[in-house]
């Protein structure tokens, strides 16, 4: 979840963004702060991904805050305050957005969409980072270590990053740019070709028996041929898909009973 802080010194406009983020199901509010140095304090303690941050408060103001953490540190940031003087400077020290009081409904949904944006972007960019810090580190031992990320294929979806096991994976359809990854019940969508697809998963037992098909062998319990000289492949679980003319020399061996 996003960790927000929320800082004014004003408690009906604090009021006013917890009631609009509460509504939200993926943000945790960590703090609500009334003043400068209490944001330094909980920016410091809590490691938020996002601060609502006033420019305008007694003593120090939101660009204060700012410095005080360090402009390298400081998290995504929205500034909300009622003047709009000061938005020019505001993205001079790259604000991820600007909210004039009273706060838009529409202006703010888009600015938390942009904070969800960015937030998915680094913790997938982070992830690949330690996902390439384990590979480097066993890079002198091959045997185990790298097996285990290759035979799963990585998908990044919404934020999330899904490990599905190859050998879990029934068949794979194409669709545009983009193919679906079957198991059972479950499906995920991936942007890969299927040709691309076809000669990651080939060494594993997988055939491409259509255009837009590629079928795990082990998952093949039936096969029936149809009057035009193709055949109409039936897996373990229920599921039909057709072998065309053009690939049947990929599954010519169990056709012919070899």
């Amino acid at each position: 979840m996003m960790r927000v802080v929320i800082v004014d010194d004003e408690e009906l406009a604090r009021r006013g963004v917890r009631a609009r983020l509460e509504q939200i199901g993926d943000v945790n509010i960590v703090a609500e702060c009334k003043n400068g140095r209490e944001a330094i304090d909980a920016i410091r303690r809590m490691t938020p991904d996002l601060v609502f941050l006033d420019v305008q408060m007694p003593g120090k103001s939101g660009f204060d805050v700012i410095e005080a953490i360090g402009w390298d540190k400081f998290p995504q940031v929205i500034f909300v305050t009622a003047h709009d003087r000061f938005a020019i400077r505001a993205f001079e020290v790259n604000a991820l957005d600007y909210l004039l009081k009273p706060i838009d409904e529409e202006r703010f949904d888009l600015a938390l969409r942009r904070a969800r944006e960015s937030f998915f972007r680094k913790q997938e960019s982070d992830l690949g980072r330690r996902l390439g810090a384990v590979l480097k580190e066993v890079s002198a031992d091959k045997s185990n270590v790298a097996q285990a990320f290759t035979d799963r294929i990585v998908i990044r979806s919404g934020g999330r990053v899904v490990f599905v096991k190859v050998s879990e994976i029934d068949w794979v359809e194409a669709a545009g740019d983009y193919v679906t990854l079957h198991s059972g019940k479950k499906s995920w969508l991936q942007r890969e070709t299927i040709s691309d697809m076809e000669k990651k998963l080939e060494p594993s037992g997988f055939r491409r028996i259509h255009r837009s098909t590629v079928v795990n062998l082990e998952r093949i319990s039936e096969m029936r041929a149809l009057d035009n000289g193709e055949y109409r492949v039936l897996l373990r679980d229920g599921t039909e898909l057709k072998l065309s003319r053009n690939f049947r020399r990929a599954l010519q061996s169990l056709i012919e009973g070899r």
